[in-house]
């Protein structure tokens, strides 16, 4: 009797679990169905988007939001609350879909989308509080996710998980492979990155077509572990996250889907890449999908999304919240500003627990090594992926850190897509670049930066700075941890004599006078090793009853301009020279300064690199490229 009884009991047991688990595949198969209609809705009354890659994922994203994602969508800035990183931006109308479910964000503002004003853009952007990074330009969604992952199992030891859709056109950008290989590394089983496989890109067929097990052996021999599954099939999705949320190792979860899935107008179908379906085959399209699913018109299904464990980031043992001690030197020593900015690192990362520094192999010649002897726990090596770097540097920023990446100034070029989506994407970065221009010397072109001014100056809200000496260094070093935007700072690689004391004030937006009297004839701007060059040729100009101004222009931008329209006045004639390539630099800078003040441009001179460098000692090459102080003397004596 007692046997009997316990079978009954069992068997009650499981006819629940079954009751149960019949009802949760309801729910996310209506869900996703809710999720497709939306997309196609919000594309249709903007008349364009890409509804047909939202489709495809759909199935994916409903089991993630009902069953696994955690998340307070009232309290975005939580420090537990698991990442959701849309690597495929232009799926967007699924992602705003998914804000809809889950109660953020009203129908009527997802109807918005595309249009003018709106926070609902045609790729994410964090103006959606919900959204940690700008995304949109392809390959870049997994590192923001390594760096979110860093930070949670290295710094705050946080249990959250960073989930990030990729699409399987964008695994063809190296980018993608330099995440999957530092994931490895680090053995951050906190990332599951979902490879939404529906075969069509948007010309046609992608270069793996459907063969997700290439995808999967790719990963595992990055050291993931991966799992193939159908992406339509949502007990197989629901199977699949939970074993990735046991492995011991970061998890690729690569999901067989179709393009446009749900309707046959669109499903699996080659052109309907980034297309809108006219209203009556929206229509037709959304009747389809309402009776394959059992939603009714009318019908809202909101989800109440698991809510993260109130916990917070675990205090670093070097918190000591005392002002950083900076180091100092004194009149007649030399030091190269690169090493200045290792020393200023080690001293304002112990007081700060937040600074965390990344370099790319170069720690030794950037002298970030510095740092890593002191903060070893803080400082995370990136090996020679600088577009991995700054995606780390976003998502480490994003969970409150302050990151700050150094690699030679010109690697940085590599990376420039990573940089100006980090700005797209409200990001606080700090960016050092060293050996800089022809002055290094005989490493050649390969290794002369001479674009990098140019090219960060172009950065929407970016902060420049190229500092001469130690203390200067030290100073917009401590300024730059706090900056906010995209922050770039140019340094030597040769020993430059000390010219300022200890006490000296360098702030954002300023510049030095560090010669001049006042009959100037003359004045010569300059910025790190090309300031030593002005400093000679005014020397020599004064020894032969010439006065002449030398400015220290350390902030390229913002930009003295008030200092540079008193030099225009003053002295009627403005000598530029810089270490790098003429276009975009300091001299356009000036130039640029001076046109939107209104002030009437004097008689300008500008000495900068105009051939190709080679090889040299670098007072050689600073004289064979006009810009040392021989050529300066020539060009007030003009």
């Amino acid at each position: 009797m007692a046997q009997a009884q316990d079978s009954q009991t069992q068997s009650s047991s499981a006819q629940a679990q079954n009751g149960q688990t019949s009802n949760q595949t309801e729910q996310w198969q209506r869900l996703a169905a809710q999720l497709r209609i939306d997309s196609i809705r919000c594309t249709t009354k903007a008349g364009s988007g890409h509804p047909t890659s939202s489709m495809s994922a759909a199935d994916l994203m409903s089991v993630l939001l009902a069953s696994y994602l955690k998340y307070d969508f009232n309290n975005p800035h939580h420090p537990n609350n698991d990442s959701l990183i849309f690597s495929k931006g232009h799926a967007s109308p699924l992602l705003y879909s998914m804000y809809k479910a889950a109660g953020a964000l009203s129908d009527e503002e997802l109807m918005t989308l595309r249009q003018f004003g709106s926070r609902v853009e045609g790729h994410p952007t964090p103006e959606l509080p919900w959204v940690e990074a700008a995304t949109g330009s392809l390959g870049q969604g997994l590192a923001v996710g390594v760096g979110d992952a860093l930070a949670g199992k290295y710094l705050d030891k946080l249990p959250y998980c960073v989930w990030v859709l990729h699409g399987d056109s964008e695994m063809a950008e190296g980018s993608v492979w330099e995440a999957f290989e530092l994931a490895g590394h680090y053995q951050l089983n906190n990332v599951i990155a979902i490879i939404d496989v529906n075969r069509l890109g948007q010309r046609g067929e992608t270069m793996l077509g459907w063969h997700t097990e290439i995808y999967a052996d790719r990963a595992r021999a990055f050291g993931w572990h991966a799992i193939e599954i159908d992406g339509h099939n949502v007990e197989e999705i629901d199977r699949a996250y939970r074993e990735a949320l046991g492995s011991d190792k970061p998890t690729c979860i690569v999901a067989r889907t179709k393009k446009g899935h749900g309707a046959s107008l669109t499903d699996d179908h080659t052109d309907w890449h980034g297309k809108a379906l006219k209203p009556d085959q929206a229509e037709t399209a959304i009747a389809e999908i309402r009776k394959s699913s059992g939603l009714k018109e009318g019908d809202n299904l909101t989800i109440q999304v698991n809510l993260p464990e109130d916990k917070q980031p675990a205090v670093q043992p070097n918190q000591n919240g005392s002002a950083p001690q900076l180091p100092q030197w004194k009149e007649g020593d030399t030091i190269a500003t690169r090493q200045a900015y290792g020393d200023a690192l080690k001293a304002i990362g112990a007081g700060d627990p937040e600074v965390v520094v990344l370099d790319a192999e170069v720690s030794n010649s950037t002298f970030a090594e510095v740092f890593k002897k002191a903060e070893p726990n803080n400082f995370f090596e990136m090996y020679i992926a600088e577009q991995q770097m700054i995606g780390n540097a976003v998502g480490l920023q994003h969970r409150k850190k302050k990151p700050f990446c150094s690699t030679f100034a010109v690697f940085f070029t590599r990376a420039f897509d990573q940089i100006r989506m980090a700005a797209i994407s409200q990001a606080d970065l700090k960016i050092c670049g060293s050996h800089a221009g022809v002055s290094i010397g005989e490493d050649g072109a390969s290794q002369m930066a001479l674009e990098d001014l140019s090219m960060f100056r172009a950065i929407h809200g970016s902060t420049v700075l190229y500092p001469s000496d130690g203390p200067s260094t030290v100073a917009l070093v401590a300024t730059m941890k706090n900056l906010e935007g995209i922050a770039f700072m140019r340094t030597t690689r040769e020993k430059t004599p000390i010219l300022y004391g200890p006490e000296e004030e360098f702030p954002v937006g300023g510049s030095k006078q560090v010669r001049g009297g006042e009959n100037d004839v003359a004045t010569i701007i300059g910025a790190g090793i090309t300031l030593y060059e002005a400093i000679k040729a005014a020397d020599q100009l004064k020894s032969e009853n010439v006065s002449v101004r030398v400015i220290d222009l350390y902030s390229v931008k913002p930009i003295d301009t008030k200092a540079l329209e008193a030099a225009a006045r003053e002295t009627g004639h403005l000598i530029v020279v810089e270490d790098h390539w003429e276009e975009g630099g300091l001299g356009e800078a000036v130039l640029s300064a001076l046109a939107k003040g209104g002030t009437p441009i004097p008689r300008f001179t500008h000495l900068a690199v105009t051939k190709m460098p080679h090889s040299g000692k670098p007072d050689e090459l600073l004289d064979a490229y006009g810009i040392s102080a021989k050529h300066i003397v020539e060009a007030v004596k003009k």
